[in-house]
C-alpha cells in the first residue's frame, strides 16, 4: 500500500556553543568528550541526508578543535550525510577549524570568521615578587621541566621553542582548512588568509572562507522544503552542574576572567 502522503525530512541540528575545551570545574565548553554522543546520536538519524551544525566559538584548545572535526568527517563519510555548518556571533580560531568539517559553511554577514592562527599568552611576575620580597624555589629533573615559568625571568631558548611548536600547529590548521576549503580560498586576493587575522562574515564569502550568508533556517528550508522537520541536538547541563559548584569565590572569577578575555577578542 502506498502512501499518498509525502514524508517530510529530518535533518538534525547540533549546537556547539562556548570556548573550546575545559573552562572550569563545572562550566565546561566545548569538548570531545561532552559532545562525543551527542554528534553520534545526530548521524544515526538513517533517512536523514544531512546534519547541521551551529557553531558559536571563539576557539580555544587545538587539541578538542581536531577531535571534534575529525569525528564528525568520519561519521559523515561512515553514514554518507552532507554536512552543513552555520556560523553564529563567532567562528574563529578553533571554532573555524571545527567549521571546517562541513561541506558547506553559512553565517550572518556580521559573524566574526576565521583568525587561522596559533596563539599564547601569559603573564610574567618577576618585578611583583622582587618587590613584595618573595623567592622563587624550583627544583627540576630535566632541564627544561620550568620552561615559561611565569615567575622566573624568559629566556630565548624557551621562546623559540615555544615558537616552533606554534609552528607545527599552525601548519596543522592551515592544512585542515585548506583541504576543506580546497579551490574555494582566494589565495590570490592579496589578503594573507593564514596570519591569524578575521573577517566579517560577508568579508569571508568573498575569501572564499564560508559558502554563503544566512542561518539554519533560513539555509535548512531553502534547501529540503519549508516542511523540514529540524531535530535539536544539544549538550543539556546537569542538575549538579547548575545547582552544586565546589569552586571558590576566586576560582570562579578567575574562570570567567579567562574566558570573557578569549571571546573579548572578537568584540564580545
Amino acid at each position: 500500500m502506498f502512501s499518498i502522503f509525502k514524508k517530510k525530512k529530518i535533518i538534525p541540528h547540533i549546537k556547539l556553543s562556548g570556548v573550546i575545551g575545559n573552562v572550569g570545574k563545572f562550566k565546561q565548553g566545548i569538548d570531545f568528550a561532552s559532545q562525543e554522543e551527542i554528534i553520534k546520536k545526530a548521524f544515526s538519524i538513517k533517512k536523514a541526508p544531512a546534519v547541521a551544525i551551529s557553531i558559536n566559538s571563539p576557539g580555544g584548545s587545538p587539541v578538542q578543535s581536531h577531535l571534534i572535526h575529525d569525528q564528525i568527517r568520519s561519521l559523515a563519510k561512515k553514514n554518507k550525510k552532507k554536512v552543513l555548518i552555520f556560523a553564529e556571533d563567532v567562528a574563529a580560531s578553533g571554532g573555524y577549524l571545527i567549521a571546517c568539517s562541513g561541506d558547506e559553511i553559512y553565517a550572518n554577514q556580521s559573524s566574526i570568521i576565521g583568525s587561522i592562527g596559533v596563539i599564547y599568552s601569559s603573564f610574567g611576575f618577576t618585578d611583583l615578587i622582587s618587590k613584595i620580597g618573595v623567592q622563587r624555589r624550583v627544583y627540576t629533573a630535566g632541564k627544561n621541566k620550568s620552561t615559561l615559568d611565569p615567575f622566573m625571568e624568559e629566556k630565548q631558548e624557551d621562546i623559540e621553542r615555544l615558537k616552533n611548536i606554534q609552528l607545527d600547529l599552525h601548519k596543522d590548521f592551515i592544512e585542515v582548512v585548506e583541504n576543506s576549503r580546497s579551490d574555494k580560498l582566494k589565495k590570490n586576493s592579496g589578503i594573507e588568509l593564514f596570519s591569524g587575522e578575521f573577517w566579517s562574515g560577508r568579508k569571508a564569502k568573498e575569501l572564499g572562507l564560508i559558502d554563503g550568508i544566512g542561518n539554519a533556517d533560513k539555509i535548512l528550508k531553502e534547501k529540503f522544503g519549508d516542511d523540514v522537520i529540524i531535530k535539536k541536538f544539544e549538550k543539556q547541563k546537569g542538575w549538579i552542574a547548575r545547582k552544586l559548584s565546589s569552586e571558590s569565590h576566586t576560582d570562579k572569577v578567575i574562570s570567567i576572567i579567562e574566558e570573557r578575555s578569549i571571546w573579548q577578542r572578537y568584540g564580545f
